[in-house]
């Protein structure tokens, strides 16, 4: 069996339909899904077992997990966290995306299953250190916020338990694509762009407050879903490569490229209207994002990643415009 937590979100629900495309059902979704859509990501797809994330913990707490499982645990695929880089709750985010974490790699381990879990591209920081995957460079890291911060702990907790010799623990960028929904102000500028300018035929971007960046022209490392879900199954595949591995496109495109690629994608002229941005995020704002991916590719990852406009063209076109999920073609 495999245990994917996060199940329902982004980019656990790709996983999921990854592992489906490849025949595999015996798994385990874990989530919480509230008053959220999120469980219209996995109507489509197939899997023997759900739990909430808190009975999760419980199991987890009471040794009771085993008794749970449909036959041996081969991986826990740990995708389950609060991403919302703006979350201001230091407590929440600990007991989330630290204490939860440490006990299902624990769990994982007593099992002699592989675990693989989301660290994220936030603990880079401002990036002036770079953006490389080297653990040997983790302790000078500095998250700009308080989500980035909890990514790190988890890292570094690894790293001085001796496990990243046997986990994997991957940097995803910025990951867009089907099953975002539910995400609200997470979601990615695509899924944002797609109704904004379904209703006013124009789009709003942030200004640039740095005279080194035009505005629009600011830059990340966007990867699409089926991507990063792909990269993530590579570590299923291959348990030998452990460590910290950057999950990303490995270049930079600009906001103005990736909105003109809406633009495109919906065949309508683009628009495009600058506003300031609110000075609650100016001095955490990352201008420059961007992957490397050599580490990745040492490991066997030969895939190449879709384009930018051939991704934002899929997304929009067979997800956005019918209305439907992975799983749904």
């Amino acid at each position: 069996m495999i245990i994917v937590t996060g199940g329902a979100g982004l980019i656990g629900s790709a996983v999921v339909h990854g592992l489906n495309q490849r025949g595999s059902e015996n798994i385990m979704v874990v989530d919480h899904l509230g008053l959220t859509e999120k469980w219209r990501n996995l109507a489509p797809l197939k899997f023997r077992d759900y739990l909430e994330k808190d009975a999760f913990e419980t199991l987890l707490d009471n040794g009771s997990l085993p008794s749970r499982l449909s036959g041996p645990l081969q991986a826990i695929i740990h995708l389950g966290a609060c991403s919302a880089t703006t979350e201001r709750d230091a407590s929440y985010l600990i007991r989330n995306n630290f204490e939860y974490s440490r006990k299902a790699a624990l769990f994982a381990k007593e099992q002699g299953a592989r675990f693989i879990y989301a660290s994220s591209a936030a603990t880079y920081g401002n990036g002036e250190l770079g953006f490389s995957d080297d653990e040997t460079r983790l302790t000078k890291l500095r998250p700009m916020n308080m989500y980035g911060y909890s990514k790190q702990l988890f890292d570094l907790w690894a790293q001085q338990q001796g496990l990243l010799t046997e986990l994997a623990g991957l940097k995803y960028y910025n990951v867009y694509g089907p099953n975002e929904q539910h995400k609200g102000e997470m979601r990615s500028l695509v899924q944002k762009a797609f109704e904004q300018i379904s209703e006013t035929g124009r789009l709003k971007l942030f200004k640039s407050h740095r005279p080194d960046y035009a505005d629009g022209e600011q830059v990340r490392d966007f990867v699409y879903v089926k991507d990063a879900a792909a990269m993530t199954l590579h570590f299923l595949d291959n348990r030998e490569a452990a460590g910290i591995f950057n999950v990303g496109g490995g270049s930079t495109a600009s906001w103005n490229r990736l909105a003109t690629a809406v633009f495109n994608a919906m065949d309508l002229p683009v628009a495009i209207d600058y506003i300031d941005m609110p000075e609650s995020i100016r001095n955490t704002y990352q201008y420059h994002t961007c992957a490397e991916t050599e580490k990745i590719r040492q490991t066997g990852y030969t895939a190449p990643t879709m384009s930018l406009e051939a991704a934002v063209s899929d997304y929009i076109r067979n997800y956005l415009i019918p209305n439907k999920h992975l799983g749904d073609e």
